[in-house]
């Protein structure tokens, strides 16, 4: 969707697959945010080892100075992504640190050393991969994303922050709930890559085609002063329809309303799915739709 804006909002044309590249690019901004984000995590995280340091190495230190509790730092999920091959590499290319915020960072562990959960977490004497995630969790969701310093923070250092900022929590959330099976080299997969690129390279294609079936379904409405998100969304769903046989159709509907509502204006929504609900119907009578049966035999 996004690069299908940039495209038809260019004065230039795309050529060759110079559309495909710009679509390698979105994808590589958002793998730059996602590793980010976790390092961010793992930055928190590891503070406790900073702060243990620094008040240990006062000239009188309490006996509070010196027994910080570190036990977050060697976090058992924290420690897997640091061994990670792949998001070492991912490191070294994308170098996150070069972001980092220290007195952010610095506040927001001092955040959650104040939190209930934190002490709840470091009064259990034993690992527990659920108390090892949930506290990974409360960093990302409500020490992260709640605080306005760290979200202005993005705003000021990733230019497609907004855009991805949804897509991210989701993406964090699940992560940490399987993280072995993240790869920080290639984020989507071969298989998911392949579906990206043919259907931004359909949708480019089949755009006239598209044209043809969504414009008799305007009524009133004059094509060319309708949001340029909703006829990207609409062409994209017609081409799912017709060229992607293993998408039901009920959930390209459904994706197309929610990226509407989540993206466009307050009415795109129910006017996406009017206009993509008609035109299923349609192809439907003309038996123009095949798609393959999802349903357990």
């Amino acid at each position: 969707m996004q690069t299908l804006y940039t495209i038809d909002t260019s004065e230039e044309q795309a050529q060759g697959n110079k559309f495909n590249k710009l679509l390698d690019k979105h994808l590589e901004q958002s793998r730059q945010i996602f590793v980010y984000l976790i390092h961010h995590i793992i930055s928190i995280a590891r503070y406790a080892e900073t702060d243990s340091r620094l008040r240990s190495s006062k000239h009188l230190p309490s006996k509070e100075d010196l027994n910080v509790n570190i036990k977050i730092a060697g976090n058992e999920i924290v420690w897997k992504i640091l061994e990670d091959s792949s998001y070492q590499r991912a490191v070294a290319e994308i170098k996150p640190q070069h972001w980092d915020n220290d007195e952010l960072i610095r506040k927001t562990y001092l955040q959650l050393v104040e939190a209930p959960v934190y002490k709840e977490y470091i009064a259990l004497q034993e690992r527990n991969k659920k108390s090892e995630k949930n506290i990974l969790e409360y960093i990302f969701t409500d020490l992260m994303l709640a605080n306005d310093d760290f979200m202005s923070h993005m705003d000021d250092t990733f230019l497609h922050w907004d855009d991805d900022a949804e897509m991210m929590n989701q993406l964090v959330l699940n992560f940490l709930q399987k993280p072995a099976n993240a790869d920080f080299q290639d984020m989507l997969g071969a298989e998911k890559r392949k579906f990206a690129n043919d259907l931004l390279q359909t949708v480019l294609e089949k755009k006239e085609y598209c044209l043809e079936l969504i414009k008799p379904k305007l009524k009133n409405w004059d094509a060319e002063r309708i949001a340029v998100l909703d006829m990207i969304l609409m062409e994209m769903g017609v081409c799912e329809f017709l060229y992607f046989d293993t998408i039901p159709t009920k959930v390209t509907i459904n994706e197309y309303i929610d990226l509407a509502k989540e993206y466009s204006t307050q009415q795109s929504g129910h006017f996406v799915n009017g206009i993509l609900d008609n035109i299923h119907k349609d192809l439907l009578a003309q038996d123009k739709l095949h798609k393959v049966s999802h349903k357990k035999s």
